[in-house]
């Protein structure tokens, strides 16, 4: 009996494969069509590059089995070690590099490593909010770039004891050569490198130039607290100067700690920014929802305008349901790569060791056999506690999974419902009229042209 064949897209090429089918600007979203055309494992082939994509429940718990399946390092996210090296997220399963960071780095995530962090974050959100106040007059804001601005400086002043003067005018350098090299990963991962040359050989050209500068700036910030130019901090930059691995008694080198504050500034900021953005576009659709969690922040925080305090976040249940329910029909990084361990199988076809698997979470969190037919709806309910246990826990994986999992889930978490809640108690919420939600991709997921009316609250 012949073997049966795993499905594909139509019409491929010699040679290119699937790349005419694909969209450079937004692959995910395009791999998530094709699970709606093709069903819950199919393969494309990339100028003879083969992937196979799951989008399914079923086929996704097999996958997240690390005893069969591991986390792979390949394109975009391989494009983005010319960057990061051998950092967090982009290290390689062998490389020794990630696993000493990530035993360094574990307790800067404990609840009393998280308490510390507080006070900055909520006073990068109140910088924020006045800043909206002062510059927006009640009018439009670019939320993107807004949100942009506060998770970049949250995460440079918690992690690093570094300001990029976010809200005064302009971007800093560091922002734009970021921005721009995170848009050529992403657009290079599926295009066809000769049209490269020919179409995009500004960006290939100003890419290497925005990366020397990010470089530039992270070793500039690691000398100045390495001589004490800039006092000592109790923050990731100093635990990575000071802290030995507890299981190898070695510290960290410049290189390493450099790789790990570009992983932290990238992956830290982008994906929080683009969680919160999604966020606000919804809250201005459901002001049933905004007076919901309004009524949860007065009970929790007061109305007397106190700063809140750090174990009261995590009372804010329903605020966290709403982070919850954007991550899952816009999760920050929409889709992940796994591998096989060894020769195996996945929905019944047979894999080779090694071969590559693209988890597309766009599709997975929208499967209606575990989230019903009304999976567009936004829905903070859905995350109810018995809602959560009725569903098996594949189901759900914003965060990736395994070993490899986001180092900095709680901190963006956090992070997340401070801000949501800060900004609700300062701010009506209205959207454009006509807007309608179009998702760019670069690498992380934000709402293209996203502009909402932020109207001072008159309490």
């Amino acid at each position: 009996m012949a073997e049966q064949r795993m499905p594909r897209p139509s019409w491929r090429l010699p040679l290119l494969g699937d790349v005419l089918r694909l969209d450079p600007q937004r692959p995910v979203q395009r791999e998530a069509q094709f699970v709606q055309e093709l069903g819950d494992v199919f393969e494309i082939s990339i100028l003879g590059r083969k992937v196979i994509v799951v989008g399914g429940g079923d086929a996704a718990a097999e996958v997240f089995d690390e005893n069969r399946f591991a986390k792979a390092v390949v394109p975009p996210v391989s494009n983005l070690r010319e960057l990061a090296g051998d950092g967090l997220f982009t290290a390689f399963n062998s490389e020794p590099a990630w696993a000493q960071a990530h035993n360094v780095l574990m307790p800067a995530f404990s609840q009393a490593s998280m308490r510390s962090y507080h006070d900055a974050m909520a006073e990068c959100i109140d910088q924020l909010c006045a800043y909206w106040v002062d510059t927006a007059s009640g009018g439009p804001v670019d939320v993107s770039s807004d949100m942009n601005r506060l998770t970049l400086e949250v995460i440079g002043r918690t992690g690093f004891g570094y300001s990029f003067d976010s809200f005064t005018p302009g971007r800093h350098p560091f922002v734009e050569s970021m921005s721009r090299a995170m848009a050529y990963v992403s657009q290079t991962a599926n295009d066809v490198p000769v049209l490269r040359e020919i179409l995009g050989w500004k960006a290939m050209r100003q890419n290497p130039k925005d990366i020397a500068l990010m470089k530039t700036t992270v070793d500039q910030v690691i000398a100045a607290r390495r001589s004490g130019e800039t006092p000592r901090q109790d923050d990731l930059l100093q635990r990575m100067l000071e802290n030995p691995d507890p299981q190898t008694g070695e510290t960290m080198s410049d290189q390493s700690i450099r790789n790990q504050v570009l992983t932290f500034l990238i992956a830290g900021h982008e994906t929080t920014a683009g969680l919160l953005s999604f966020a606000l576009h919804y809250l201005s659709l459901n002001p049933e929802i905004v007076e919901r969690a309004r009524e949860e922040i007065d009970e929790v925080l007061g109305t007397d305008g106190a700063p809140v305090r750090f174990e009261q976040v995590a009372k804010l249940r329903y605020v966290r349901r709403i982070v919850d329910e954007t991550l899952r029909l816009w999760p920050s990084g929409p889709a992940f790569f796994r591998k096989a361990r060894q020769e195996t199988t996945l929905a019944g076809y047979p894999i080779r060791k090694s071969e590559t698997i693209l988890v597309v979470l766009l599709a997975l969190h929208r499967d209606p056999k575990l989230w019903g037919d009304d999976v567009e709806r936004f829905d903070p309910d859905r995350f109810l506690p018995a809602a959560v246990r009725a569903r098996p826990a594949h189901a759900y994986k914003p965060f990736g999974v395994g070993a490899r999992a986001c180092i900095g889930r709680q901190f963006a978490l956090h992070e997340a419902v401070l801000a949501l809640a800060r900004i609700l108690t300062h701010f009506d919420i209205a959207a454009i009229p006509g807007y309608e939600l179009k998702v760019e991709e670069l690498l992380t997921i934000r709402p293209k042209n996203l502009r909402l009316v932020m109207r001072p609250r008159k309490r």
